[in-house]
C-alpha cells in the first residue's frame, strides 16, 4: 500500500500537468490523461444528481423545491464561529462534523440541481466553500485526532466532503482540494483497508473503498483507485463465520447480527455505485467473485422485500429510528422507506450486470413499485432525484413485465431467518442462537429490542396490513409482547445483555428444513437475563403457520407468555375481534378470558385456530410512546396506537407447559370457524420438550423436529434433527438437517413402503428400500437442508 501523499506533493499535481503521476512507493505504470479523472467525477456527480429528468415534473419538482427550501435554512443559520459552523452542532462531537457536512451538501446539490430556486446561486456557492474551508480549520483536517464515533471519521464525513469537493471542484483552488484530501488521507490511509477485520468489513469496507475512490479521482491518483477498487476483492467470496454474504443468502455485519436490510442495504448501495463509477475505465472492477454481489439480488435481497418494504428481521438496530432528530428537521425511516433503498440500488446496480440478470431484476423492481399501496416507492421523499428517475424510467417502460411475489420458502441457517411466502401473504421468523444474537442496540439504538429474538413472527398481507410494523409499532408496542414470541414479563433494563450484539442464548438447536415451499423449523428458547426455557416450532404449510410450544418451562417468579399476536390498529382502529363465533367488545381497555377457545379472527387481518381448545387471553389497548424512548437520538414527540393482542397465559411458574395453534393470514370468520371444525385437517405427533411434530393429510405433509434423537409417528432418527417430508401421488420427498450442526451423521427411517429413490443428494446415502426406507445423511456444519425423493410401494 502506498504512504499518504504529503500536502506539498499534493499541490504539485493537483496544479500540474494534465498527466496524472502514480504515487511515490507504487508499482510503476502508465501515466494517465488528466480527462479520464475528469470523466469519473463528472460520472460520480451525475450518479448523485442526476440527468434526463424533467425538472418541472412531479415528483422532481417537489423534491427539487423541498431540496432548495432546506438549502435556504441551513445557509441562513450557518454561523462560523470557533468550535462550531452551526450553533446547533458542536464540532467536539463526531457526529455534529458529519452533519455538518450533510448540511454543506444540501447546500451544494441545491446549488447544482436545476429548479430549487438556488440553481446557480454564486453567493450560496460561496457560502459551501467558506464551510468547507471552516470545518477544516476547526476539525476535519490532518493534525486533528478523532474522537467519539469511527464511523463519523473514516466514512461518514469523509463521503459526505468528497461528495460535496466533486460537486463544487470547478470552485476550488489547488490548495483546498489539497487541504480536504490530506484531511481525508489521515483519516483514511491505505491501511484501513490493509486487512479484512474489524470494522473494515462487509458494508463497512465498500464505504471505505468509496471514500478511497473518491480521493483518487478528486487527486487524479491511479494507485488510490488501485487501492479502492482492490480492497473490494474480499467483500465479494462468501464468509462461513462472521460479516458478508453466505452462500444461504444471509448477510451479517457485527459478528452476530442478521443485517441484510440496513447494512446490507449500504453494501450493495455502495458496490452498485462503484461498479457504476468504474465501468468501462482502466479501474473497473473485473474480479469474478462479483457474480456473488449479482446473485444476491434473489438469493439475499429479494426474499426480505415484499410489497416494497424490507423485513424488519433483518434490519438489526435500524428498527428503532422511525423519527430521527440529525439535523433541523426530522427524517422518517420505516421498513418501506429502508425497502426503497434496496429497490433502488437494485435498480442501479442492474446497469452493471447481464441483459438476463438486468431483465430480470427490472421485473422484479417494476412488481415492488406497483404494489407498495402503502408508501409510494415513486415519491419516497428519501430517494435522491437521480434514483426516482431512474425507477420512473424502469416502470415506465412497457417491454419490463412487472414480476409477481413468489409462492415459496426460504431459509437462512446462517443468521436464524426464514420467510414464508403464499399466495397474498409472506411471513417472517427471527430466532436467536449462540451464532446469532437476541437483538442488536448500540449508540442508543434499540434499546428495547430484547425479545425480537425470541421467535418473533411477522406477517403482511398483500393488500392489507402493510402498516403493521410500519406505523410506529416499535415506540408504541408493548416490548415484553411480541408476536409470536414466548417470553417471561421479568423487567429488562435498556439495552440488557451489552451492546452490540453481545447477548447471545447457550443453544444450538435453532433451525430447520425446507423443500422450498413448505417448511420445518424449531427453536430452542433460552430468555435474555432469565430462566425461561422453552421450545417452539413452525410447520410451514399451505394457507397457514403451525405453531407448537412445549417444555416451557420458568422460575422468574413474573409472568410467562407466549404471543399469539399483537396487531397494529392504526391511531384509530376498532378492528373487530371474534371468538367462536361470538364478537367481542370494541372499547378501549376491554380484555377478555376465555377457557376453551377453538378458535378467534380479527377483522381485516386473519384467524387463529386452536386444536383442541385452549386458554387464551386478549387486550385491546391505547399504547403511547415516543421514539426517543428506543433511541436516544429520535424524536421526542408522544404517539398513540392502538392495539389487539392475544395471548397464551402460562402462568408465574410453568413447568412443562405448551400450546398450540395456527395462523391463518387474511382467513375471514367463516374460513376460520371452517378450519376449526375440520378437527381432522391437524394431527399433531407430538408437542414435548424432546420432539415436535405435524402432519396434515390434505397436504401430504409431515414436519418434525427432533430434539433428541427418537421415533415421532412413521420416522426415526438417531440425532437431532429436523425432518419434512411431502408427499404427492406416488413419489414422495424427504428433507432432513441438523440445526445442531454436531451430528457425523444421522440415520432416517421412515416406515413406509419405498419401491425406489429417484434422485438424492450426494450427502444422502441410501441404506435399503422396501417395506420401509433407510437413508444416511451426511449433514455438514451449515444447517442446510438434505434431499432425497422416493417413489412410493
Amino acid at each position: 500500500m502506498s504512504p499518504a501523499w504529503s500536502r506539498r506533493t499534493l499541490l504539485q499535481l493537483l496544479a500540474g500537468t494534465a498527466l496524472a503521476l502514480p504515487t511515490a512507493g507504487a508499482a510503476a505504470g502508465p501515466a494517465f490523461a488528466a480527462d479520464a479523472y475528469d470523466t469519473l467525477r463528472t460520472r460520480w456527480k451525475t450518479l448523485m444528481l442526476g440527468s434526463g429528468f424533467d425538472s418541472t415534473a412531479a415528483p422532481y419538482s417537489t423534491k427539487l423545491a423541498a431540496l432548495g427550501t432546506s438549502a435556504t435554512t441551513f445557509r441562513s443559520s450557518m454561523a462560523p464561529a470557533t468550535g462550531s459552523l452551526w450553533s446547533d452542532l458542536p464540532l467536539s462531537t463526531s457526529s455534529s462534523i458529519t452533519t455538518s457536512y450533510a448540511r454543506l451538501l444540501t447546500m451544494a446539490q441545491a446549488y447544482a440541481q436545476p429548479a430549487t430556486g438556488l440553481t446557480g446561486d454564486s453567493t450560496l456557492l460561496a457560502d459551501v466553500i467558506t464551510g468547507l474551508d471552516h470545518l477544516y480549520t476547526q476539525a476535519y483536517n490532518e493534525s486533528t485526532t478523532s474522537y467519539g464515533n469511527w464511523w463519523d471519521w473514516q466514512i461518514g464525513s469523509p463521503q459526505k466532503l468528497l461528495d460535496i469537493a466533486t460537486i463544487v471542484n470547478d470552485s476550488l483552488s489547488s490548495a483546498q482540494l489539497a487541504d480536504y484530501v490530506a484531511a481525508v488521507d489521515h483519516f483514511v490511509p491505505d491501511s484501513a483497508v490493509a486487512t479484512y477485520s474489524g470494522t473494515s468489513t462487509g458494508a463497512n469496507r465498500v464505504d471505505l473503498c468509496r471514500v478511497l475512490a473518491l480521493r483518487g479521482i478528486l487527486a487524479r491518483s491511479s494507485a488510490k483507485l488501485v487501492t479502492a477498487r482492490d480492497a473490494l476483492t474480499p467483500v465479494f467470496p462468501y464468509v462461513t463465520t462472521g460479516d458478508g454474504l453466505y452462500a444461504d443468502g444471509s448477510f451479517v455485519q457485527h459478528t452476530y447480527v442478521p443485517y441484510t436490510g440496513s447494512y446490507g442495504a449500504v453494501m450493495i448501495d455502495g458496490l452498485a455505485r462503484l461498479l457504476a463509477l468504474l465501468s468501462g475505465s482502466t479501474w473497473a472492477v473485473t474480479d469474478s467473485g462479483v457474480q456473488n454481489v449479482f446473485d444476491a439480488v434473489q438469493a439475499a435481497y429479494a426474499p426480505f422485500i415484499y410489497n416494497g418494504l424490507v423485513m424488519d428481521g433483518v434490519a438489526g438496530r435500524a428498527i428503532s429510528r422511525g423519527v430521527q432528530i440529525s439535523d433541523a428537521t426530522a427524517t422518517q425511516q420505516d421498513d418501506h422507506l429502508r425497502g426503497h433503498g434496496i429497490i433502488s440500488s437494485i435498480a442501479l446496480l442492474a446497469e452493471s450486470a447481464s441483459t438476463a440478470e438486468s431483465t430480470t431484476w427490472k421485473g422484479l423492481v417494476k412488481g415492488w413499485i406497483a404494489r407498495d399501496y402503502y408508501s409510494a416507492v415513486l415519491t419516497d421523499p428519501k430517494l435522491a432525484v437521480a434514483d426516482l428517475y431512474r425507477l420512473q424510467t424502469i416502470n415506465s417502460t412497457s417491454s419490463v413485465t412487472a414480476t409477481a411475489e413468489p409462492v415459496a420458502h426460504r431459509l437462512f441457517p446462517a443468521m436464524d431467518r426464514a420467510v414464508h411466502r403464499r399466495s397474498g401473504w409472506a411471513a417472517s421468523i427471527s430466532m436467536a442462537s449462540n451464532r446469532m444474537t437476541y437483538y442488536e442496540n448500540g449508540n442508543g439504538e434499540n434499546l428495547r429490542g430484547w425479545h425480537t429474538g425470541d421467535g418473533m413472527l411477522y406477517w403482511w398481507g398483500s393488500t392489507y396490513a402493510d402498516g403493521q410494523y410500519s406505523d410506529a409499532f416499535w415506540p408504541t408496542v408493548d416490548p415484553y409482547r411480541l408476536p409470536g414470541t414466548t417470553v417471561s414479563k421479568l423487567a429488562l433494563a435498556d439495552g440488557a445483555g451489552g451492546t452490540w450484539g453481545a447477548a447471545r442464548p447457550d443453544v444450538k438447536w435453532v433451525g430447520g428444513t425446507t423443500d422450498g415451499e413448505y417448511a420445518a423449523i424449531g427453536q430452542y428458547v433460552k430468555g435474555l437475563s432469565s430462566t425461561l426455557v422453552a421450545k417452539k416450532s413452525w410447520f410451514c404449510v399451505d394457507d397457514s403457520i403451525i405453531c407448537l410450544g412445549a417444555g416451557i418451562t420458568c422460575t422468574d417468579g413474573t409472568a410467562v407468555e407466549t404471543v399469539i399476536d399483537n396487531r397494529n390498529l392504526g391511531p384509530s382502529g376498532t378492528h373487530a375481534l371474534t371468538v367462536d363465533g361470538t364478537a367481542q367488545s370494541t372499547t378501549l381497555g376491554w380484555t377478555g378470558a376465555f377457557t376453551s377457545a377453538t378458535w378467534a379472527q380479527i377483522g381485516g387481518f386473519g384467524g387463529y385456530v386452536f386444536p383442541g381448545g385452549a386458554t387464551v387471553n386478549a387486550l385491546r389497548e391505547a399504547r403511547t410512546g415516543a421514539w426517543s424512548d428506543i433511541n436516544t437520538t429520535s424524536a421526542t414527540t408522544s404517539l398513540t396506537r392502538r392495539y389487539l393482542t392475544l395471548w397464551f397465559p402460562h402462568g408465574t411458574a410453568p413447568a412443562a407447559a405448551t400450546y398450540a395453534y395456527i395462523l391463518m393470514p387474511g382467513a375471514t370468520t367463516t374460513t376460520t370457524a371452517a378450519r376449526a371444525a375440520a378437527t381432522s385437517w391437524l394431527t399433531v405427533l407430538a408437542n414435548t420438550d424432546t420432539q415436535q411434530g405435524v402432519t396434515v393429510p390434505s397436504l401430504g405433509y409431515t414436519g418434525i423436529n427432533f430434539w433428541y434423537a427418537g421415533t415421532v409417528g412413521a420416522v426415526t432418527v438417531s440425532a437431532p434433527a429436523s425432518v419434512l417430508i411431502r408427499v404427492t401421488g406416488s413419489t414422495a420427498t424427504i428433507c432432513v438437517s441438523d440445526p445442531k450442526r454436531e451430528a457425523t451423521t444421522i440415520d432416517l427411517t421412515w416406515a413406509r413402503a419405498v419401491t425406489a429413490v429417484t434422485s438424492k443428494d450426494s450427502t444422502v446415502t441410501v441404506n435399503s428400500t422396501g417395506s420401509s426406507l433407510s437413508l444416511t445423511i451426511t449433514p455438514g456444519t451449515a444447517g442446510a437442508t438434505h434431499k432425497a425423493v422416493v417413489t412410493l410401494g
